[in-house]
């Protein structure tokens, strides 16, 4: 049989990478954590971590295990609000982590929806970008994170479900009087010699990719991290802009927005739950979430 608290000890050493990291989170001593692991890999007879110069990480039966460990710490979770539930008339609660165009745009709509259908139910909603939420929900601390990734299918993250919901496609934000405003579409070859102002910090890289592939480096007049405020600069004339469809602003005023053709970084919006713990209500966010995005308008 596999020791619990060992599984516990592994899931914080895959977390945080170390030993000495895992020690410390767990209030335990480094030596404490490594005899933890020893063991573990003995009960087993296969190793669990290889252990370098550059840290700590998994074997594939170690991979195995932490699932493991995700899916009980998730059910032992779903079974104390459960109880909780029963024994006492605390109120229902649901905890969401979203990013911010997501909950400016997409995220009032559903819960208007939501709490319609679920009143009473204690909302607590955490700003949080996709690095960070996707923790949130693998340690319980949110029942649901609406997150996204940037071109082709989301990384592996052990503990967690991906639930698609929409495509996120790009579009340039330029001055009105732009000479390009008037566009159907547009290509980055299109955007060679342009002064850029980035939204997010994570899709520069991406964007040098493309760039150069269209035989140009890009010249940043501001690398921000909020898409209103690049458009808000775009409006100023400072620059021009690649924003996704979600987050463009609803004040089109002093803009133009045209959609980009690819090839281009692609944005897809999806949901993140913790594997084998049900949530009825994580479940219902869900569905309003998906019917709004069915229901959202084209931008012109």
């Amino acid at each position: 049989m596999i020791d619990v608290r060992r599984l516990t000890v592994l899931r914080e050493v895959a977390t945080l990478g170390s030993f000495n990291k895992a020690a410390a989170a767990l209030r335990l001593t480094p030596s404490a954590v490594s005899q933890q692991i020893s063991a573990l890999e003995r009960a087993l007879g296969t190793p669990v971590v290889e252990r370098s110069t550059r840290g700590v990480e998994l074997t594939e039966a170690g991979r195995v295990l932490v699932t493991a460990s995700d899916a009980i710490t998730a059910e032992l979770a779903n079974a104390e609000e459960e109880i909780a539930r029963l024994t006492t008339d605390r109120t229902e609660q649901l905890t969401v982590a979203t990013f911010t165009s997501g909950g400016q745009r997409l995220l009032p709509a559903a819960l208007l929806r939501f709490t319609a259908e679920h009143p009473g139910v204690e909302l607590t909603v955490l700003e949080s970008d996709t690095d960070d939420s996707l923790p949130l929900v693998r340690s319980g601390a949110a029942d649901l994170a609406l997150a996204y990734h940037f071109d082709g299918p989301p990384p592996p993250h052990p503990g967690l479900t991906w639930t698609p919901l929409m495509e996120d496609p790009m579009w340039m934000v330029l001055p009105a009087a732009h000479p390009l405003a008037g566009r159907e579409s547009l290509t980055l070859a299109d955007l060679a010699g342009e002064r850029w102002v980035h939204g997010c910090l994570s899709v520069i890289d991406l964007l040098d990719h493309y760039t150069a592939m269209a035989g140009y480096e890009v010249r940043t007049a501001c690398r921000g991290t909020d898409y209103i405020f690049a458009q808000s600069l775009v409006r100023a004339d400072v620059g021009v802009s690649m924003v996704p469809q979600v987050a463009l602003t609803g004040d089109l005023g002093g803009l133009a927005t045209v959609p980009l053709r690819p090839p281009c970084p692609s944005r897809y919006i999806g949901m993140a739950t913790a594997t084998g713990r049900r949530r009825p209500l994580a479940a219902a966010l869900m569905a309003a979430l998906q019917d709004t995005v069915a229901c959202l308008p084209t931008p012109a």
